[in-house]
């Protein structure tokens, strides 16, 4: 097999990402593989036997799940690359799910959200706290 993943067709895993920069080292993406937060083709209940190998060699076409932070990002694979190039290339090599893209506006809508202090109540409010919403919106208004 050479060296080079546009002859093959195939990159290894480790590789790509890296390259697509979704992380900073090829060490960070081999730990965050093997810690379980990416799956490939929806391989990915938690379990330690469908995560996938760092070698695992990925082709065009396919889906990957890549957990950063909160929320994880679905992205279907468009372009290999073994070298770590451009932003701009980078950018090239993968395509976000209109699903994965709502989700991830979602929670930082609701993040941001909480950080003003408004928190989405897990049930209706009592008595005593609809009298107290009630009375904050009339002050409100007589300003």
């Amino acid at each position: 097999m050479s060296s080079n993943g546009s002859d093959s067709g195939k990159v290894r895993l480790d590789r790509w990402l890296w390259a697509a920069r979704f992380f900073k080292t090829r060490a960070q993406a081999k730990s965050a593989i093997e810690g379980g937060k990416v799956h490939i083709n929806q391989q990915g209940d938690s379990s330690r036997q469908n995560r996938p190998k760092v070698s695992k060699e990925i082709a065009i076409g396919d889906m990957l799940t890549i957990r950063r932070g909160d929320l994880p990002e679905t992205v279907l694979v468009k372009g290999l690359a073994e070298k770590r190039g451009s932003a701009k290339v980078a950018a090239t090599l993968f395509e976000e799910t209109p699903q994965s893209i709502e989700a991830r506006e979602a929670e930082r809508a609701r993040r941001g959200m909480e950080r003003l202090g408004l928190q989405v109540p897990s049930s209706r409010p009592s008595k005593n706290a609809r009298r107290a919403l009630r009375k904050l919106k009339q002050e409100g208004e007589g300003d």
